[in-house]
């Protein structure tokens, strides 16, 4: 096990698969406490609860939504409770409701706003005092290459993805001076158990388009969160990392 994190706590939204479950693993192997929420996954979350306690770190699950107010609030409470710091926050909780713009509906284009971008706010929200009290932390926003270049169908996951990209950008500038960084991380193509529901032809389609001819990993996505959660990127701040294999290159 590394020490890259070792006596650090980090709160990960969204983390009982894919790209949160891999970002979760990895910190945990790294020697950081971590702390995660879920919306329904009552089994998923045990389980991996279970399993980053195994690793000899301190792990807890909480039931909680991200894009409530209240209960963001309430969930940082919580985890400073039981955990007594927090130096990282990782926000990922993310939704798509895809759909062309003729068809998409009033309440389809709010939630993917809400469960993605408001979430965001209302983490960083939520977390700010502790930082500004210990005069340092990280904040790591799961963005998207959709929110850079855009992908017909997705309109309102591009303006939610895009939305992230200007908040980070804005409250680097807003508690740089209190040591406090925000960046971003934009993932392209990454094969997850979502990835799974389509068809191979569609899959390999997305890979030769991809200069690295390859779809990315939850562990690639992890492995830059890890380098930003860091010491290692202690200079770094109102960037955005795309873990694309070059898609957008």
């Amino acid at each position: 096990m590394s020490e890259l994190l070792k006596n650090k706590t980090v709160i990960i939204t969204g983390a009982t698969r894919g790209i949160g479950k891999g970002i979760a693993q990895t910190f945990a192997l790294n020697g950081c406490n971590v702390a995660f929420t879920y919306n329904s996954s009552v089994d998923a979350a045990q389980s991996l609860e279970r399993e980053l306690n195994d690793l000899g770190v301190k792990a807890k699950s909480y039931q909680s939504n991200a894009a409530d107010f209240d209960e963001a609030q309430a969930l940082v409470d919580q985890v400073l409770d039981t955990f007594g710091n927090v130096e990282i926050l990782i926000n990922n909780a993310g939704i798509t409701k895809d759909n062309l713009l003729m068809r998409i509906g009033e309440a389809d284009f709010d939630h993917v706003i809400e469960v993605n971008l408001k979430s965001v706010f209302n983490m960083t929200k939520a977390i700010q005092r502790c930082f500004l009290k210990q005069k340092s932390g990280s904040l790591i926003h799961i963005s998207s290459v959709v929110g850079i270049k855009g992908n017909a169908g997705q309109s309102n996951y591009a303006a939610s993805k895009a939305g992230i990209i200007g908040f980070s950008k804005a409250i680097a500038l807003e508690l740089g001076s209190r040591n406090i960084r925000s960046n971003v991380v934009a993932p392209g193509f990454i094969e997850t158990e979502m990835t799974e529901k389509l068809s191979e032809d569609v899959i390999q389609k997305w890979r030769e388009g991809i200069p690295l001819k390859r779809g990315g990993s939850p562990l690639d996505v992890a492995n830059a969160c890890l380098f930003l959660a860091s010491d290692l990127s202690n200079y770094i701040t109102g960037q955005v990392l795309q873990v694309d294999g070059g898609m957008l290159t």
